[in-house]
Formats: structure tokens, sequence, C-alpha cells
């Protein structure tokens, strides 16, 4: 569990942070949602100790990442994985060798071993056989299950994820969510999203945090969103006319 306590975070004299509290729950997806500009990436980046807030607390299980010296943020860093929004996979190295790479350099497994638990990877990812090719030979979204058994191949704690679906279609958005939503639940992560895609939102959103003008204005699940009061949360949520149908539709289906 990582729990965000009191966070407030300026630029040049600006307030782009207004005291955030929020909990992020093991073993379930944890989305952060809001309109660009509404501090949301700000927030990510103070989570996992790229930017330092002014004040507030950080806590990975009970461990506060602001009293930290660098020592210790390196440690912590071990145990979180990365998914990057354009994969940053390497394209001199075989889909392989990425997912090899951070074995490689904060392990001291043996090369086969590394081979292995990389083979491992790709497999639960649905990418057996796909370890010869290179990110040029393969689509986007098979690029982004190769970025998330790099960022699994760790075993993390916990695993930030920046706009996954980006660039995707939306059947393979789908395929992304539902990957990630797996390996939540089957290696109970405490896995954090920052995302724009409403298909993730009311498809994988267990835990979803609405982020606007910097304030954290709204706190519930992908079934609670249907019903929320709050004006500029169903302005960002149900602006397109299809979410508008489905919202009414489950809204109608539940009062039967």
């Amino acid at each position: 569990m990582i729990e965000v306590k009191d966070i407030t975070k300026s630029f040049d004299g600006k307030t782009i942070l207004h005291d955030i509290t929020a909990t992020f729950e093991t073993g379930k997806t944890n989305l952060i949602i809001g309109q660009s500009g509404s501090g949301k990436t700000v927030l990510i980046k103070s989570i996992i100790g790229l930017i330092r807030p002014e004040k507030g607390q950080i806590l990975y299980d009970g461990r506060d990442i602001m009293k930290m010296d660098t020592n210790r943020v390196k440690d912590l860093r071990k145990e979180i994985g990365m998914l990057f929004q354009g994969s940053a996979l390497f394209d001199s190295e075989t889909v392989l060798g990425n997912v090899m790479f951070p074995l490689t350099m904060f392990t001291s497994m043996t090369r086969a071993e590394i081979k292995d638990r990389a083979q491992f990877c790709l497999e639960r990812v649905n990418l057996k056989g796909a370890d010869k090719k290179y990110p040029s030979e393969i689509s986007g979204g098979m690029q982004k299950r190769v970025a998330i058994a790099r960022a699994i191949a760790l075993n993390p704690k916990y695993l930030f994820c920046d706009e996954p679906n980006s660039g995707l279609d939306p059947r393979t958005s789908i395929v992304i969510d539902e990957l990630l939503s797996d390996i939540t639940h089957e290696y109970n992560i405490t896995t954090v999203i920052n995302t724009h895609d409403m298909n993730s939102v009311l498809g994988i959103g267990e835990n979803i945090i609405f982020i606007n003008k910097g304030h954290r204005e709204w706190v519930g699940n992908m079934k609670e969103i249907y019903h929320t009061a709050n004006e500029a949360l169903n302005d960002f949520v149900f602006a397109n006319d299809l979410f508008q149908k489905v919202r009414g539709y489950v809204v109608a289906n539940e009062s039967h």
C-alpha cells in the first residue's frame, strides 16, 4: 500500500498540488485521472521520488520516502516497476534482451537464471516465441507487453504505469488493461496507473483518484463513478456521447 498525506508542490510560486491525500491499495488497480495540467503527472513523479514536495508524507507500506537518504531511495526503487508511456524499449536489443536488462543490472542472478526469468515473464504476457525479434519488428501492442514483462521482471511490489494505452487501438487497449489487472491480482502488486482512457476507468478502475486543478476532488471505483454528483468529474468521464449512453444504461438497469 502507498499512502500520500497532505502533499503540496509548487513551481515558481504557483501551487500545482494542494494538500493531496490518497491511498493506493495493494492488489488493486489504482487509477489517477484528470485533465491535462491537473497535476496528476506531478503527483506520480512525487510518489516515486523524482520530485520533492514542499510538505507531506509519501509512505510505502509505512516507509516515508520523504525521510529517506539517497541509498535508501535506491533500495526502494528496486521494489518498483515502471511502464513508460512510449514503452521505452531499447531498439538495439531483442525482446528477450530488453526483459533481461533490469535483471542484469540489479540482481546477482546467473546468466542462465536471468534468461529463464525473462522467458517466464514473456510467457506471462503471452509473448512466447517473440524473444528473438526486435522492437521494430513487432506491433505497438506487443511492444507494450514487452514493456510490462520488463516491468515485472524484478517481482516489484509497486507498479507505476504512465498512460499505458497511449497510441493503441481500442481492442489492444482492452488487452493491456486486462493484462495489467490480471498481473496486479496474481502477484498482489500495488499498481498505480496514470490514464486518460475512459475505457480503463470504467473497465479496471478498482480505486480511482480524480485530480482537478491540483486538488483531489473525488475517490471511488468504477461502479460508484456512474453515480457521482461531481460536475467536473462528470464532464471529464462522460463527455463522450457513447459513455453518456453507457451511464444511462447502467443506472437504468440498477434501478430494476
